[in-house]
């Protein structure tokens, strides 16, 4: 809501939490929870607790809808959410051990999808290999499409190191895709 301050005449955002949510805001938060559940599983790597990440992020966000300023850019304020959510669970979590989804998954799959199956596998370690500020960025771009401009806002960041990190990134996952170590890269 836009309030005219009575001294200077100027439009001041005020939040009013008791207002109603606008159709359309949550018909646009709906339309984002594919790729908050793409970005959460890529950062956890666990379907049900990339899920738990994803709905405690929608009922943040609803619950604070009227702190979310209209005109702004609702997808980096969601992935925002999403991501700090994350951060503050690992900081929370002591370390879980996890059985191997992928052996589970390959019972009884078709021999032909083994290859595709094995380079996923080694895609998700990799991911898993490179440092956390690359990981969200090479995510946020890579699998999310996301502007370099949106994910600059979601990380808290400017333009350069979006592109830096990026490109330090994706250089990484090459070489441990391609079984090297990232630091056997001396064009850096």
């Amino acid at each position: 809501m836009l309030d005219a301050d009575p001294e200077t005449g100027d439009g001041e955002f005020i939040p009013d939490p008791n207002a109603p949510p606008d159709p359309e805001v949550i018909a646009q938060i709906e339309a984002e929870i594919p790729r908050l559940r793409r970005f959460a599983r890529a950062m956890v790597r666990d379907a049900t607790l990339a899920d738990d990440l994803v709905q405690e992020c929608l009922e943040r966000a609803l619950s604070r809808l009227h702190l979310w300023r209209p005109g702004s850019n609702l997808r980096a304020w969601l992935f925002t959410i999403l991501r700090n959510l994350h951060i503050n669970g690992v900081r929370r979590r002591q370390p879980v051990v996890d059985i191997d989804a992928e052996a589970q998954a390959a019972i009884g799959a078709a021999p032909g999808s083994q290859f595709v199956r094995l380079e996923l596998r080694d895609l998700r370690r990799a991911l898993g290999l490179l440092p956390n500020e690359q990981r969200e960025v090479v995510l946020l771009i890579g699998l999310e499409g996301i502007s370099y401009g949106e994910a600059a806002d979601i990380l808290g960041i400017s333009i350069g190191t979006v592109k830096s990190r990026l490109s330090r990134g994706r250089r990484a996952l090459r070489a441990l895709m391609e079984g090297r170590s990232p630091s056997d890269d001396t064009d850096a």
